[in-house]
């Protein structure tokens, strides 16, 4: 008599989706090794001495480089990268660098002080601010993306066209399957790792 086998204890089915532990331990791996080399703060120290201190005579930091980032990219997407251009808020700041309104205000805020941006009313709303890259913050754009495209380059110096344009597509398919998926480690992530490591 054939007796019913519960879907716990059912064999996994297999399938041309399911990827090795050890490609998975592979990807983990350069991922880790990634995020050190992104937090070496090369890039910030040769675009620094490349361009002046802000008004307040502080160095150039990291969130300054997001927001003009963002306010560029955001001018690029509406086809407008003059004064006459679609308004630029801090609103469609904040969601492109995936942060809270009130973190995204105080970002912009010292992007200002720095003299990065410019804010003036909105013509349509005046409780809004219109943002723009000041000229010095055209230049620090410029300067960070030559130095981003020379480190690419020198990264990629032996590969092949088609390579480099396979990796972007996988790249970005991968960077966007993160993005749509809940954090890896939550808010009590790590906590319970530790826990059920204990339990075991």
């Amino acid at each position: 008599m054939a007796t019913e086998t519960s879907a716990t204890e059912r064999p996994a089915e297999s399938s041309d989706r399911d990827v090795p532990d050890e490609t998975l331990a592979e990807i983990a791996t350069a991922l880790f090794h990634l995020r050190r080399v992104w937090a070496k703060p090369d890039l910030m120290k040769r675009v620094r001495a490349q361009t002046a201190a802000g008004p307040d005579g502080r160095p150039l930091q990291l969130s300054n480089l997001m927001v003009v980032n963002a306010v560029a990219a955001l001018l690029d997407a509406a086809g407008h990268d003059d004064g006459d251009g679609p308004e630029i808020t801090v609103g469609a700041v904040a969601e492109r660098l995936e942060v809270d309104p009130s973190t995204a205000s105080r970002l912009v805020g010292h992007a200002i002080d720095a003299g990065l941006v410019s804010r003036r009313p909105s013509p349509v709303d005046a409780r809004r601010a219109n943002l723009r890259l000041t000229d010095a913050g055209t230049r620090v754009k410029q300067v960070a993306d030559r130095f981003r495209r020379t480190y690419f380059e020198e990264l990629m110096a032996g590969w092949t066209n088609r390579e480099r344009a396979e990796f972007a597509r996988l790249l970005t398919r991968f960077a966007d399957a993160a993005a749509a998926q809940a954090p890896m480690y939550p808010d009590d992530g790590i906590e319970r790792i530790f826990e059920e490591a204990g339990a075991e």
